[in-house]
């Protein structure tokens, strides 16, 4: 066209064109020129500066703690729950001779809740997405509905009423499994942390055992000139009053850990600049010309499958080993504790021949709660020594001191020399030793295993102390009948048994402090 001819002889528009063929990079603007090399190397050494060394990332790694108004919530929670377990210890003997009940039945009552709990687990754990506000809203619902129906038994005199009431609660000890693997997942905590925060749930389960039992018993002398709120079940009408505050402020203030985010093969897109050029169009009417500026097209990248994924991971004898020895003593230890909480009560109020004292509940409760409250500096003092001390070293000195504790008893039974202060000594040293050999169960496992296992190796332990407590309920209970150097006999052998299990397996339960 005559303009368009004219407009490119006025603007001088080929030789421009010329130059710009002779010369790209001048036609190029400041902004979009690339980067020197001297820009590129003061940029790399810039981020090296700010990014911390791998081994810098690691220790920060290894250190690690959650969010700590989470990490309290689910520390009040397990204390809580130990409080469930053990408040009716103290009275439940009486209050099922009540209703019409034995001795062995009210240790059924007790250690019945872990049996149910563990048939609750499993399913549990499909519905919990990895997290652990589910779980605990549950834990919550079923403790406080349990309590109440083991309260309202009296009222309605219903023997079964507080079988049922403690198997509700049973469905809330679920989280104890939850609380045990938050206090050891590889997302939040890091591995130096995790014998810590096991001492933590484990002070808590001395408060629990100790407060429990005390507060049963104080609240005992209540009376019972009231149906519904006496000496029987005013217990655990004050914890489920407890429970429902505790809920509304677990559900206003708890926050759940990121759950976990599944691998998915993903190929990288990579820009790969393109140059600027002139494009010109000529035909024999007019000529026109284009100027394509800097461009950058994606293409994929090599994908990662060139890359040799990892061979899933297999446990080797001495890991097999090791973890069959942490499910032990899980066992063990809370069979010998849930024995002797069960066993006071009725061998203290019992008519046997080697029983001076002819207690009440609440002397009894008494009697637990002193021996587990003189626990708690010692325990204390383990939070400050588990960072330097090594996990199989503080199961040795657990597992030691509750085995002379155990000596100590059955030397005092064949002697016919039981009295307050001999009994309180022995009751003490079990109490402290085997709540000490309990800290390391799951912290030592979840340090000599991935990541990836800290779901199975929580539920291996867990389901080790259900065992323990069920059994040691049932044993205790039934203390008095089969006889107490029976009774402390069988404790000694299980003791004896693990002892085997870790001098064999020393070596292999070396694994990192704190």
């Amino acid at each position: 066209m005559p303009s368009l001819r004219i407009l490119s002889t006025v603007l001088d528009l080929p030789g421009r064109l010329k130059q710009r063929r002779n010369n790209p990079r001048d036609s190029i603007s400041p902004e979009w020129q690339e980067p020197t090399q001297e820009d590129v190397s003061s940029s790399v050494r810039a981020d090296q500066e700010t990014q911390p060394t791998p081994a810098q990332a690691r220790a920060n790694d290894e250190f690690k703690l959650p969010k700590m108004t989470s990490l309290v919530i689910v520390l009040l929670a397990s204390t809580l729950l130990q409080v469930s377990f053990f408040i009716v210890v103290s009275s439940s003997d009486q209050y099922a001779e009540y209703l019409g009940g034995t001795a062995t039945f009210s240790g059924l009552v007790i250690g019945i809740p872990t049996v149910f709990s563990g048939l609750v687990l499993v399913p549990l754990t499909k519905l919990d997405q990895g997290g652990y506000k589910r779980p605990l809203h549950f834990a919550c619902a079923s403790a406080l509905l349990g309590n109440i129906l083991y309260s309202l038994a009296y009222r309605a005199n219903f023997l079964y009423l507080i079988l049922i009431g403690r198997i509700v609660s049973g469905f809330g000890f679920t989280f104890w499994m939850y609380s045990k693997r938050y206090c050891s997942d590889p997302r939040i905590v890091g591995v130096r942390r995790r014998t810590m925060l096991a001492g933590w749930l484990v002070l808590g389960q001395g408060v629990g055992f100790s407060a429990g039992p005390f507060l049963g018993g104080l609240f005992y002398r209540v009376g019972f000139s009231n149906s519904v709120f006496n000496g029987y079940t005013s217990p655990t009408w004050i914890l489920a009053g407890i429970w429902a505050v505790f809920w509304a402020v677990a559900a206003a203030l708890y926050e759940d850990v990121p759950p976990p985010v599944p691998a998915t093969p993903e190929i990288e897109l990579q820009p790969v600049p393109v140059q600027g050029q002139v494009v010109i169009n000529e035909d024999k009417d007019n000529s026109t010309a284009s100027v394509a500026g800097l461009s950058s097209t994606t293409v994929p990248a090599s994908p990662s499958s060139d890359v040799p994924e990892e061979p899933p991971f297999h446990m080797t004898w001495a890991q097999i080993g090791v973890t069959a020895t942490m499910c032990w003593f899980a066992m063990t230890c809370f069979f010998i504790l849930g024995a002797w909480e069960a066993n006071i009560p009725v061998f203290t109020g019992s008519d046997s021949t080697l029983n001076p004292f002819h207690f009440n509940p609440s002397a009894a409760g008494d009697l637990i709660a002193l021996g587990g409250v003189c626990t708690i500096p010692f325990l204390l003092l383990n939070l400050l020594v588990a960072r330097r001390v090594q996990d199989r070293h503080t199961l040795a000195v657990g597992s030691g001191l509750g085995l002379v504790g155990l000596l100590v008893a059955i030397s005092i039974l064949r002697a016919d020399s039981v009295n307050y202060g001999s009994l309180w000594v022995c009751w003490f040293l079990v109490a402290l030793g085997f709540n000490l050999a309990s800290t390391v169960t799951l912290s030592l496992l979840s340090k000599q295993l991935p990541g990836e296992w800290n779901g199975r190796i929580s539920m291996l332990i867990q389901y080790s102390n259900y065992t323990g407590r069920v059994t040691g309920a049932v044993w205790g209970g039934a203390g008095v009948k089969v006889g107490m150097l029976s009774f402390v006999g069988m404790q000694i052998a299980l003791v004896g048994v693990g002892a085997v299990m870790f001098s064999t397996l020393w070596r292999q339960l070396k694994a990192k402090t704190g």
